[in-house]
């Protein structure tokens, strides 16, 4: 029996363990962090190797672990995988991996352990199960690649790939390329594809919006405030580019001078190897990019059946309301690495809080 199982060795969840740490639970005794993936990095070790760190939205620092001032011309996948190996051996976190969790469920009832009274909780994963009495869940977006539906994709005899899948842009060399998504990603795809020799298309379905963020101070703040009304009223989180439009950079200034960074607007429908547009256009494609961006991956929660009617789960901060043994990270504002590490802490700080409130519960 743990006091505190973390799901997930990404940002948000390495910064929990950090705080628990801090706080006095022992790694491997009191607390035990899972993470499916083979090695350090969370989502990031899964990032397409051109992928720089110059070019990344943003990095931000770990709890007492400044990453410095690493070479941006690296890939990113390699400098964060690096940089979250040496933080999880320092404050030695004993990260059991790969273990992949695949459910959360309230342990069987006891006289001795009520679930409506702290009771335990299972966490099932493919290595085994674990009993615990809190749970922080953190597992991002990455495994939960977002496909819309259009007309005539499954009939699309080109190429089809997410930016889940995405490795290199040089593998589309000299081919028609349609980019769908109206995020950083997708930006960064146009300029990369472009400057190979592909001959690209965008598509969005509202023009993209271009925004100089260093004017303004709060916009973090703005961001996370914006992200988590929603998630308050229990409605599905929006992403945070969602909030923020694109990063005006001297980089994406000059894709919209070009005319790499111009929208087509909406994607209508695909033809065997043509894309449809709103505006009744149509161009032949080879292929199709779907930088459409990642939904919350939490299918392993399930089964405490947290979902509102409008798709969303309610939440105070990183506490779920309708389970008070669950806090939530990388959920809404916290899913990017501006909020991550402040929501580990906070979920942390919470769960020892917790834990202090059920051990001065009278013994029935």
């Amino acid at each position: 029996m743990y006091q505190i199982i973390v799901i997930g060795a990404g940002q948000a969840g390495l910064s929990a363990a950090y705080h628990l740490k801090r706080r006095g639970l022992r790694p491997g005794i009191d607390f035990l962090v899972l993470d499916a993936n083979a090695g350090p990095g969370g989502a990031w070790r899964h990032r397409w190797p051109s992928l720089t760190l110059g070019a990344a939205h943003g990095i931000h620092d770990l709890p007492d672990f400044p990453m410095g001032s690493p070479d941006p011309g690296r890939p990113a996948s390699e400098l964060v995988s690096e940089y979250y190996a040496a933080f999880e051996e320092r404050n030695d976190l004993q990260v059991k991996r790969p273990v992949r969790v695949t459910a959360v469920q309230s342990a069987p009832e006891t006289v001795e352990t009520p679930a409506d009274d702290g009771g335990p909780l299972t966490v099932a994963a493919e290595a085994g199960n674990f009993s615990t009495r809190l749970v922080i869940s953190g597992t991002g977006t990455w495994d939960k690649p977002y496909w819309p539906y259009y007309p005539g994709a499954a009939d699309f005899r080109g190429r089809q790939l997410h930016t889940h899948d995405f490795r290199s842009a040089e593998e589309f060399a000299g081919e028609r390329v349609l980019v769908v998504g109206g995020g950083t990603s997708a930006a960064q795809f146009l300029l990369q594809l472009a400057a190979v020799g592909a001959h690209t298309f965008w598509s969005t379905r509202r023009p993209p919006e271009f925004r100089c963020l260093d004017k303004n101070p709060d916009w973090g703040r703005d961001v996370e405030q914006a992200v988590n009304e929603r998630t308050r009223a229990g409605l599905p989180p929006i992403s945070v580019v969602g909030v923020t439009g694109l990063p005006m950079t001297q980089m994406y200034q000059n894709g919209i001078d070009s005319g790499i960074l111009v929208s087509r607007g909406p994607l209508r429908s695909l033809g065997e190897h043509s894309a449809v547009f709103d505006d009744g256009t149509a161009e032949p494609v080879d292929a199709v990019l779907w930088a459409t961006g990642f939904r919350a991956a939490l299918d392993h929660l399930a089964p405490l059946r947290l979902r509102e009617p409008g798709g969303g789960i309610v939440m105070d901060g990183v506490r779920v309301i309708k389970e008070p043994r669950l806090l939530l990270v990388g959920y809404g504002a916290s899913a990017s690495t501006l909020g991550a590490t402040r929501a580990g802490r906070a979920a942390a700080l919470a769960a020892v809080k917790q834990l202090e409130a059920l051990d001065r519960q009278p013994v029935a």
